[in-house]
C-alpha cells in the first residue's frame, strides 16, 4: 500500500481551514465564502496546482458560495494567452466550474488609485536605487535593513515621479514605488517593499496602455478585495507575506477584508514541478512538450490517460495540512489504478508479438469468444472477440528451456488460452539467426471455456489476438521521467540530463490489438489484459492508433530502483 513519505502525519484529523471558515461566519465576521484561484498565466498547470484547485473550488462548494478564477496578469514579459486558454482547460477537465473569469488587469486602475492613496499618506515613496542597493539596504534575517535615501522624499516630489514612471518618461529599473513600513522589522518582506516597477512591455489585454505594473503582493490584497473575496486561500510559502497583505488592505481603509489562510503545498517524489525548470526541459528537447505524458503537468496527466477522478481522489486521500511533506508518487500512481481497475474497459493486446499456429485447428474456421467488458460493472456486458487458427501471444510468454515455476506455454507444461481453449506446444519455427518466429501448437476442442471431460486443470492463462483480426497499433510504455526522488535538489541541464530515467520511454511499434477495437478515439481508455492500462494517444489516425501506457497493473518502479 502506497505511503505518504518524510513526514507520517501530513494528514490532518480534519480540514483546518474549514474550521477557520466555521468560526468566521459563527461570529459574524462573513455572512458568505468566496474564493478565487489565482494563476500566474506563465506556464502550465502542475499537480501542485491540482491541489490548489481542488481546495479553492471545493471550499466554495461546500459552503454555497462562490469561486472566481483570476489570471495574476502583473508581469507581461512571462505571460501569455496560450497559457490562460491551457488552465481553463485544465480546471474543467478537474471537475471544475468558476463563477467568473477575472484578470488582474481588469483592477489596474483601482491598484494604481491605492498606490496614489498610499503616496498621499505618506505611506510610499519612489526610490531611484539601483536594484543592487535596494538589496543591500534590505538587510538580513539577522541585521535590521536601512532606509533609503530617497525614504524622507517629499509626497509632491513622489507624486509627480510617479506620473512621470506611468507616462512613460524614465528606462526601466530607474526607479520604483516602495511602500514605507519599517526597514527594522524581523520579517523581510514588511522592509518597504516594491509596490510598482517600470516595465515597457506589450500586455496582452491592456495592450500598451500601462509601462508601470504593479508587484504581485500589492496586486494580490487588493484584487482580492475588489473581487469581494472573503477567504484567500493559499500556499504555505505567503505566510510571511500575510503581514504585508494585511498592512496593505488596513492602511488602505479596505472594508471587510479577506483572511488569508495558508495550507501545505503538494510536493511528490520523482517529478518537478517548477515552472522554469519545466520549461528548461521543455526547450531542451528533453521532453516533447509539456504535454508530454511523463510531465507532472496537468495537461501531461490528461495525455496519459490520468482520469481526473483520479486527482482529485488523491488530493482528498492527502488531506489539508500546515506541515511539509513530501508524498509518495505510487499513491497518485495507486488511486489511477483503482479508478480505471472499476472503469477501464478490457481489451485483448499483443505488445511483443509471437505468432503461435494451431495445426489441428481447421484452416477456415472462426469463432467468436465473449470477453467481459470489466467485471466489476456486468451490466456492461460482452465484446467478442475472433478465435482462429493462427494467433498472437506476447513473446515473454513462450520459452523453450524455462525455469523452475514457469506455468506459460512451454513444451513441459500445457496452458490455456484466455476464454477459449487448452494448447500443448508441438514445435518451433526459426530464422537464420536462431529467433523464434513462430510456435506450433495443438488445442484441445473439448477444452473450451477452460472445462476438460477429464477435469483437468492447468496454472498458465494467456492473452491472445487472431493474427487474421487484428491491426497493428503503436504502443508508448512511460514511467518515471527521473530516477532519483528529487530531482529539483541539482541545478542546471547536465542535472537533469543525469537525473532523467533512461527507460521513461519504450516504444513499441509492432504491437497488436483485437481489430474490434479499430474505430476507438484519442482519450479512451482500456485495460489491456495482463498488461496494464492505456489511452489512445492524440497523435492516432484513422489509419494509425496510438497508445499510452498510463500505469501498469503493478507498481514496478520500486523493485527495478
Amino acid at each position: 500500500m502506497p505511503e505518504l513519505i518524510e513526514n507520517e502525519e501530513v494528514v490532518a484529523s480534519s480540514n483546518f481551514i474549514h474550521d477557520f471558515i466555521d468560526e468566521d461566519l459563527a461570529e459574524g465576521v462573513y455572512d458568505h465564502v468566496q474564493t478565487r484561484f489565482p494563476p500566474e498565466p506563465n506556464g502550465y498547470l502542475h499537480i501542485g496546482h491540482a491541489k490548489a484547485i481542488c481546495i479553492d473550488f471545493a471550499t466554495a462548494e461546500k459552503y454555497g458560495g462562490k469561486c472566481n478564477l483570476r489570471l495574476d496578469d502583473t508581469n507581461p514579459t512571462k505571460e501569455d494567452v496560450e497559457y490562460v486558454d491551457a488552465i481553463k482547460e485544465d480546471i474543467a477537465w478537474l471537475g471544475f466550474h468558476w463563477d467568473h473569469v477575472y484578470y488582474a488587469s481588469d483592477y489596474f486602475d483601482f491598484i494604481y488609485e491605492c498606490a496614489l492613496k498610499l503616496i498621499d499618506k505618506g505611506l510610499a515613496y519612489i526610490d531611484e536605487s539601483t536594484p543592487d542597493e535596494i538589496r543591500e539596504m534590505r538587510g538580513t534575517l539577522t541585521e535590521p535593513g536601512q532606509n533609503s535615501p530617497y525614504r524622507d522624499r517629499p509626497i509632491a516630489e513622489t507624486k509627480d515621479l510617479f506620473a512621470r514612471m506611468t507616462d512613460g518618461e524614465f528606462e526601466n529599473g530607474a526607479m520604483v514605488l516602495r511602500a514605507k513600513i519599517d526597514m527594522s522589522s524581523s520579517n523581510l518582506n514588511m522592509r518597504d517593499p516594491i509596490i510598482y516597477r517600470i516595465m515597457k512591455a506589450h500586455h496582452h489585454r491592456t495592450g500598451d496602455k500601462w509601462c508601470v505594473y504593479p508587484m504581485y503582493d500589492f496586486a494580490h490584497p487588493l484584487s482580492d478585495a475588489k473581487e469581494g473575496v472573503t477567504h484567500s486561500l493559499c500556499s504555505l510559502e505567503f505566510e510571511n507575506h500575510r503581514p504585508l497583505y494585511n498592512w496593505f488592505l488596513e492602511a488602505l481603509d479596505i472594508p471587510n477584508p479577506p483572511r488569508q489562510i495558508e495550507f501545505a503545498r503538494m510536493n511528490v517524489n520523482y517529478t518537478l514541478t517548477s515552472k522554469r525548470k519545466c520549461l528548461k526541459l521543455v526547450n531542451d528537447h528533453l521532453v516533447s512538450g509539456w504535454d508530454d505524458p511523463r510531465m507532472a503537468t496537468i495537461c501531461g496527466m490528461r495525455r496519459r490517460g490520468y482520469p481526473a477522478e483520479a486527482v482529485r481522489d488523491f488530493v482528498e486521500k492527502i488531506g489539508v495540512s500546515k506541515a511539509y511533506s513530501v508524498i509518495d508518487y505510487a499513491l497518485l500512481e495507486s488511486c489511477v489504478r483503482d479508478n480505471l481497475n472499476a472503469n477501464a474497459a478490457r481489451a485483448m493486446a499483443v505488445l511483443r508479438p509471437l505468432k503461435v499456429i494451431l495445426d489441428n485447428y481447421p484452416e477456415d474456421k472462426c469463432e467468436q469468444i465473449e470477453i467481459e467488458i470489466n467485471p466489476a460493472k456486468p451490466e456492461l456486458g460482452k465484446r467478442s472477440v475472433t478465435f482462429s487458427k493462427e494467433l498472437y501471444i506476447e513473446e515473454d510468454d513462450f520459452m523453450l528451456d524455462p525455469p523452475g515455476k514457469y506455468f506459460r506455454l512451454c513444451p513441459q507444461k500445457e496452458v490455456r488460452l484466455k476464454g477459449a481453449y487448452y494448447i500443448r506446444y508441438a514445435s518451433c519455427e526459426t530464422d537464420k539467426n536462431g529467433k523464434i518466429t513462430a510456435v506450433h501448437c495443438t488445442y484441445d476442442p473439448e477444452s473450451f471455456g477452460g472445462e476438460t471431460p477429464d477435469g483437468r486443470k492447468v496454472k498458465g492463462t494467456l492473452h491472445w489476438v487472431s493474427a487474421r483480426h487484428c491491426i497493428t497499433v503503436s504502443v508508448r510504455l512511460y514511467d518515471r521521467l527521473f530516477n532519483v526522488p528529487n530531482p529539483s535538489d541539482e541545478e542546471g541541464v547536465a542535472s537533469f540530463a543525469d537525473n532523467l530515467n533512461p527507460d521513461s520511454l519504450t516504444v513499441l511499434e509492432n504491437c497488436k490489438l483485437d481489430a474490434s477495437l479499430a474505430a476507438v478515439h484519442p482519450g479512451e481508455r482500456f485495460q489491456f489484459m495482463r498488461q496494464g492500462y492505456f489511452c489512445v494517444d492524440q497523435d492516432s489516425t484513422e489509419d494509425h492508433l496510438v497508445f499510452n501506457r498510463t500505469v501498469a497493473l503493478k507498481d514496478s518502479f520500486a523493485k527495478k530502483a
